[in-house]
């Protein structure tokens, strides 16, 4: 099982981490192309809709609410029933998508003055800045589509990770950051608008994604016809799961919606500041946090339905200390290396010194929530694999209660800033209770040597931090350098700190046998 585990866990790392990459260079194309003036606030604005619709009716509550079922099916039922599960499946959610989708093109004023409220009321007054409102429903119109088809390519994607195939999936995101970076040169350049450019390359990078898991699905003999089947049995399940994991599980995709409806009211570029750090953000968390929660949902999912409970706790500690792991020195690089980082990256073009330093601050608030947003990954899981969705929406509800009102306490003296640290103390809060919820249930024992492995964690990530600040340049030093002498600096920051990192665990004690499930040594 560890062995199992740490390998699909690298099969996914590694296929995210190619596209993570090609994501930093389509943001670098970005920040070249319109840096973070109204241009990026407009086309951020257009793809996070659609995203955040994404994260409810695909990758988030449905893969949450259809894995498992999905696993039960192939552990218990024929391979026919398995197979008109998934045309049930992919013709109910197809229609309700589908349906959305078109309400969504149509609607998208009304969208638009919904999440961009601040823009709404500049076109309603007549301002000089209400065309703001205006391009950025039309630019909605050409994104919105990505829905549809995101959708099916989750679907897809679930049913591969169910299979051991972790790959597929986690190779797709790929193919929209080759999609939006060739849009972004080879389009957007020839627009007196760039960023409908951007919006086209969202388009297709949506359909190429759903073309790609088409030839695999096949090859699996599981590429049905869709059927609309309301009533099917599975369907049934996966509904009344997905209704509550709705929220639950998005809970911080809606408090970053809940950003961008106050950030349209702060000063031009804040929600492009906030979209540059989250990005940064994404990074590690796509690549360690997202990545070990993939892998352990269908591992989570087998060991309740064969009732092998100590199995299921066994997998879920194993997840924490990856995460504390790979999470705990990442949160603190990020911080450290906040604003280098942002300079090598972005800062060309459009992009000047003064957004790389607005830009810094919300990723210091926004880093300092990254073990907090793994967590949250990791953790929800092992409510979801054992079909229970209503205790962690009960803490989705506390959490984002929690962050409206941090919205309102921060945002007042610190803006935008205060924006990503309210959001990250909202995470922190939904780790614990989902932390204290699965201990309280008597479904999650921590490890007797999980403790001390945590804190040699702890410890040799403050070793490396205090190195990583010792020998980072000065910010003016860093603004002296050119790009090459910089990125090349930062390439060392990042190296070293690594090697120190884990030298450090090595001189602690730490071992390789303290991350296999069954590991029970101190």
């Amino acid at each position: 099982m560890s062995k199992k585990l740490l390998r699909s866990g690298l099969i996914v790392s590694s296929m995210t981490l190619i596209s993570r990459v090609l994501g930093l260079v389509r943001d670098i194309v970005i920040a070249h192309l319109m840096g973070a003036g109204a241009a990026a606030d407009l086309f951020f604005f257009a793809n996070k809709i659609p995203n955040f619709l994404r994260r409810l009716f695909a990758e988030g509550a449905f893969a949450q609410a259809f894995v498992p079922v999905l696993t039960e099916y192939e552990k218990t039922k024929p391979g026919s029933e398995v197979k008109a599960l998934i045309a049930a499946v992919s013709g109910t959610l197809g229609t309700i998508v589908t349906v959305i989708t078109i309400l969504g093109v149509l609607g998208s004023s009304v969208i638009t003055a919904l999440f961009g409220f601040g823009w709404f009321l500049q076109w309603w007054n007549g301002s000089e800045e209400a065309y703001k409102f205006v391009l950025a429903s039309s630019l909605l119109k050409i994104t919105f589509p990505y829905l549809w088809f995101i959708t099916f390519t989750a679907l897809s994607g679930a049913i591969l990770n169910t299979l051991g195939k972790f790959a597929v999936a986690a190779f797709t995101p790929v193919f929209l950051n080759i999609a939006i970076i060739s849009c972004a040169v080879f389009v957007s350049p020839h627009l007196q608008q760039p960023e409908i450019g951007l919006a086209i390359g969202v388009f297709i990078g949506g359909m190429i994604q759903f073309l790609f898991q088409i030839p695999f699905l096949r090859k699996e003999k599981l590429l049905v016809k869709p059927t609309w089947s309301w009533s099917h049995p599975g369907v049934v399940r996966i509904r009344t799961l997905m209704i509550p994991a709705l929220f639950g599980v998005s809970v911080s995709q809606i408090n970053l919606l809940l950003d961008t409806f106050i950030a349209s009211f702060l000063q031009t570029g804040s929600i492009s500041w906030l979209y540059y750090s989250d990005r940064l953000l994404e990074f590690p968390l796509g690549l360690f946090g997202i990545a070990i929660a993939t892998v352990i949902l269908p591992s989570l999912s087998s060991s309740h339905i064969s009732k092998e409970n100590n199995d299921f706790s066994k997998t879920l500690d194993w997840g924490i200390r990856m995460v504390c792991f790979l999470g705990f020195p990442a949160m603190l690089a990020l911080i450290v290396l906040a604003e280098p980082m942002l300079r090598v990256l972005f800062m060309r073009g459009e992009f000047d010194v003064q957004d790389v330093s607005m830009a810094s601050m919300s990723l210091w608030a926004y880093g300092s929530g990254l073990l907090s947003f793994m967590l949250v990954k990791v953790l929800a899981p092992g409510y979801y694999s054992r079909q229970d969705t209503k205790t962690p929406v009960k803490y989705g509800i506390i959490a984002m209660l929690s962050n409206m009102v941090l919205n309102i306490i921060f945002a007042i003296p610190y803006g935008y800033v205060g924006l990503a640290i309210a959001t990250a103390i909202s995470a922190t809060l939904n780790a614990s209770l989902l932390f204290w919820g699965l201990r309280a249930g008597g479904v999650f024992k921590i490890q007797k040597n999980s403790f001390s492995v945590l804190a040699r964690i702890i410890i040799a990530s403050v070793i490396m931090a205090i190195v990583l600040v010792f020998y980072s340049p000065s910010l003016i030093t860093w603004g002296e350098l050119s790009l090459f002498a910089a990125a090349t600096k930062l390439a060392i920051l990042i190296v070293g700190g690594a090697s120190i990192y884990f030298v450090a665990l090595f001189v602690l004690g730490l071992r390789v046998h303290h991350f296999k499930v069954s590991s029970n040594n101190g």
